[in-house]
Parts: structure tokens; sequence; C-alpha cells
């Protein structure tokens, strides 16, 4: 079976607190395989036979509503798309891992709904954007945590969620994929 995995919105921020432990135990009491997180903020691999990232997406964030309550959404990568969102990053290995960051999206894009967001975030911040593959590259360059490029903002613009990860998190999550 396939290794896989699901990079959960809006968990552990926000009010909506989850138990890795619980979290790990309700996929695999879900048919979900060899289920693993690594940091505590909703990033799940596991093993599954069910083809099509979407029919994953969907499935795992009705479980997370059914057993927590918490309306959320996952974004379901493998491995070599891991590894593709990294390659095609023009900011990482140029600013610093914990300031580059990945929005993973629920959906790609236009590219007029990327001009969008740029240019309502012209003069709000020295952030760096790019667009990606179902995701948004941003190099928050004065800190993610006074930026005005907030996850709200990016979604109003681009129509769809995300949650965002930082290239070290991402890293991470890869090589732990590849074990």
């Amino acid at each position: 079976m396939p290794r896989y995995v699901a990079l959960l919105g809006a968990i552990n921020v926000g009010g909506n607190q989850l138990r890795m432990e619980a979290l790990r135990g309700a996929l695999g009491d879900d048919g979900f395989a060899d289920v693993a997180t690594v940091v505590a903020s909703g990033n799940v691999l596991f093993k599954h036979s069910e083809a099509g990232d979407q029919a994953l997406e969907e499935r795992i964030a009705a479980v997370v509503k059914a057993r927590f309550g918490i309306d959320t959404f996952a974004v379901v990568r493998s491995a070599p798309e891991l590894a593709a969102v990294l390659a095609e990053s023009p900011f990482a290995g140029e600013g610093e891992d914990k300031l580059v960051h990945v929005h993973f999206l629920e959906a790609q894009p236009s590219p007029g709904q990327f001009d969008q967001l740029v240019a309502d975030h012209a003069g709000r911040g020295r952030e760096k954007l790019a667009p990606g593959t179902r995701c948004l590259h941003v190099d928050y360059m004065d800190g993610v945590g006074n930026s005005k490029l907030t996850g709200p903002f990016i979604a109003r613009r681009l129509g769809c969620r995300g949650t965002a990860r930082n290239i070290r998190s991402i890293r991470r999550i890869l090589d732990t994929m590849e074990r």
C-alpha cells in the first residue's frame, strides 16, 4: 500500500485542540494502516489502498468531524508529491527554513486569483510569494507572527483553504515518510 501524509488544517490552533494519539486511533479505527504523526500540528502519515487524494482528503476530514467535532480539511500528498513541492519552491534554500512556508491548498487557484492575492497584499509586507502546484510558496522574511499575510487573507483571495508548513517541517515529514 502507498504511504501518504495528511496535512490537517486548523489543528492545535485557534482552540481546535486534538491529541495526536487520539487522532492516530481514530484513523486506525477507520481502516488507515501504519498511522503515525509528525509534530503535534496535524501531520499524519498513513498507508491506504484507496486511490485518489481527494477521496482520502474527504474521508479524513469526515473522521475528524465525526469523532472530535472539529470542522477541518486535509491535504493529502505522497512522498514524491511532497518532494516535488520542495523542489518547486523558489525560496527553499534561499530564505530561512523556519520562515519559508508552503501553504498546501484544497484546490489549484487560477493565475487571476494569484494575481489578485499579490495585488491585495502590495504594501502590506515584504513577504515574497510564488504559485505552486496546489500550493502557495511564501517567504515570511520578517517572521510569520507579525505578518498581515494570514491564512484567512490568502483563502479569501485564492478561493480555497490552505494549511501552512515551514520548510523545516516539510523536510522532517518527508524524511519520516521515506524511512
